[in-house]
């Protein structure tokens, strides 16, 4: 484990805190006159979500948690659940939905990334395209198309987008789940 500086503490980062695992959410390093400076961190715990603020001055350290990747098969959402398998066995979890990036794109059999520290999965995110068949979608309309010409569409997870107006329903369509945003047409319906 690595030791972190008070200003290499910045978001994204798990540290040790009073012996638990937290994210950190947000941080800012604050430079007054009369003072020594100081790292302003909010983090989140992975285990409970209860955040805290810490002040990390200049001579105070953290804990660094080392970070392990595998991949995780989606299998299905249930309320706050989400439930996966680590890939290639059987082993099935559930883990809340705070710790699922972009899952509304996910449908089942999605191969996501879990982000793991000590053994507990801190975060899950899906590839960064996914191809996604159009359930529902309105009619063109034509009109006022100076902007662009944008209407909402439904994916098959449920998730609505903005799509060109030529998107139609059965359309498979390629979704950035980063940005949210439509990518591109793959095929006609």
């Amino acid at each position: 484990m690595a030791t972190l500086t008070y200003d290499e503490i910045r978001p994204g980062r798990v540290v040790k805190h009073d012996g638990k695992l937290f994210e950190v959410v947000d941080s800012h390093i604050a430079r007054t006159q009369q003072r020594k400076p100081q790292n302003q961190v909010k983090m989140k715990n992975i285990l409970t979500g209860q955040t805290v603020q810490k002040a990390y001055h200049a001579s105070e350290t953290a804990e660094e948690v080392e970070m392990e990747k595998n991949n995780l098969e989606f299998i299905f959402q249930r309320n706050s659940e989400v439930w996966f398998n680590p890939e290639g066995t059987k082993n099935r979890f559930s883990v809340s939905l705070d710790r699922v990036r972009g899952v509304e794109f996910l449908k089942s059999g999605t191969i996501v990334t879990g982000v793991y520290a000590e053994e507990t999965l801190v975060y899950t995110y899906p590839p960064i395209k996914v191809d996604l068949q159009v359930t529902e979608a309105p009619p063109a309309i034509k009109g006022n198309t100076a902007q662009g010409g944008n209407k909402k569409v439904t994916l098959e997870t449920g998730a609505v987008i903005d799509t060109p107006l030529f998107i139609q329903q059965g359309d498979v369509v390629r979704v950035n789940t980063e940005l949210k945003t439509y990518v591109e047409r793959v095929t006609k319906a």
